[in-house]
């Protein structure tokens, strides 16, 4: 009897302590899970898997390129693999294995994020082929892989290039934006690079925005390769009423360049790209604009390329009422001008503005040449009104507005053929609305505007 009672005991407290061990579990689970992933779309969830895989320029893009992505913490070390395409899979036996440079993330920084650390990844793959269509895949090297995604490297020459540009995404990005950038997508899917003119989200900080943004774009993010441009809604404070600061996701998410001449608030947000001849100027309009000048000078002083763009988010020619840039035009428009700079892409005013200043003759009086082309718009679904009377003054800074347009999303497709760059503006649903041809002398310089 008593070796019965014992044996029932040991059953009770066993029941009971298992009972306690699977409720603590439970508990420990939910805590976990409370300050984690509650409230988090699957999509926002990190895992083992990579997710966010963006390319960006980090050197030159004929021999080089970067690829950033995010994993969970367990991902403690992680590798990137490439070789060159092939028209079947044995491509794989001749990859080369890069290790990434890991960095732990706390996207609990900003309040309104879950309470939750992720790892970003950085690859910058060098020593590549000029012109090659290469196969790469991020992971961590053992079981939990991303998918082999292409990408081609640019040629070392002179040659034809085509690129997307996109005013503010900003808003609703995954409801309203996806489309947009799938549509671009259809329409110019062997994109050279995408230019994001700023605004690519609205609270800077808001790690579910990114996540709308990254799953908007999907593969595409991946394939194309990205000139991110920050613009004023990539600045807030982690508290209310303190100091704005760029997005805490900004540097971890993109590997760009740094330029180490400028002030370290700069770097990443302030860089050149060379592309087969062509330079793409990228500037931060919303601080420290004097330093910029100087950099901005450098980079046109310096430059051979047969073609120079400049974008940055503020419109240099605001077309929507209560705008005004008035440092652009006073110190980087005598620039674009003095450097015979072809085009400029802003974002910003949630409107479409195509314009152009021609240059003077030596009695300042106007020619039928031109000077540089200037693009206001927007890609997102936030629309603001144009101000016509605005406009009209800017023609005392010599601007010539061309064509407009307001509620209406878009995108721009830009191609540089020989002597020529086509400049197309499509709406969102994939129909032209502006188009316009510069042709360039590159013995004089001189270029000249047709229009549709």
């Amino acid at each position: 009897m008593k070796v019965y009672t014992s044996i029932l005991t040991s059953i009770i407290l066993l029941c009971l302590f298992g009972n306690l061990a699977m409720a603590q579990h439970h508990h420990d689970h939910s805590h976990d899970h409370s300050h984690s992933h509650e409230g988090l779309h699957h999509w926002e969830i990190p895992s083992k898997d990579p997710d966010r895989i963006i390319l960006t320029f980090h050197g030159d893009p004929a021999t080089s390129r970067a690829v950033t992505w995010r994993t969970d913490t367990s991902v403690e070390s992680a590798v990137a693999q490439i070789a060159e395409a092939t028209v079947n899979s044995k491509f794989t036996e001749a990859s080369k294995d890069f290790k990434a440079t890991t960095e732990e993330f706390d996207l609990g920084l900003y309040k309104s994020n879950a309470s939750l650390k992720v790892h970003y990844h950085s690859v910058v793959f060098e020593g590549l082929e000029p012109d090659k269509l290469y196969a790469y895949r991020v992971g961590d090297g053992k079981e939990h892989w991303s998918e082999w995604i292409h990408f081609r490297t640019a040629k070392s020459e002179y040659a034809p290039i085509e690129f997307v540009y996109f005013g503010d995404a900003q808003n609703d990005v995954l409801d309203h934006w996806s489309r947009v950038i799938r549509m671009a997508y259809q329409t110019a899917p062997n994109a050279s690079f995408v230019v994001h003119a700023g605004d690519l989200i609205n609270k800077a900080h808001r790690d579910m925005e990114w996540a709308e943004w990254y799953k908007a774009g999907g593969f595409i993010h991946s394939q194309w390769t990205s000139i991110p441009v920050v613009g004023n809604h990539e600045f807030r404070g982690l508290e209310k009423g303190e100091k704005k600061q760029l997005a805490i996701q900004w540097r971890p998410q993109f590997t760009l360049p740094v330029e180490k001449s400028l002030n370290t608030n700069l770097h990443e947000t302030v860089y050149t790209v060379d592309y087969q001849d062509v330079r793409v100027i990228v500037l931060n309009s919303n601080d420290l604009l004097e330093e910029q000048t100087t950099y901005l000078e450098q980079q046109l002083k310096d430059c051979d390329a047969k073609w120079k763009i400049v974008t940055c988010h503020h419109s240099v020619f605001s077309p929507a009422k209560g705008r005004n840039f008035q440092f652009a035009r006073d110190h980087w428009k005598p620039l674009l001008d003095k450097y015979n700079v072809d085009l400029v892409l802003n974002g910003h005013d949630h409107t479409y503005a195509r314009g152009h200043v021609p240059t003077r003759t030596s009695d300042n009086k106007k020619s039928k040449f031109l000077s540089t082309v200037y693009v206001t718009s927007v890609s997102g679904p936030k629309q603001y009104k144009l101000d016509p009377e605005q406009m009209k003054e800017y023609k005392a800074d010599g601007y010539e507005l061309d064509e407009s347009g307001e509620q209406t999303q878009f995108y721009q497709v830009i191609k540089i053929d020989g002597d020529k760059l086509t400049y197309v503006a499509y709406t969102a649903i994939g129909e032209e609305y502006d188009r316009a041809v510069i042709t360039k002398d590159f013995k004089t310089g001189k270029k000249k505007l047709t229009e549709k």
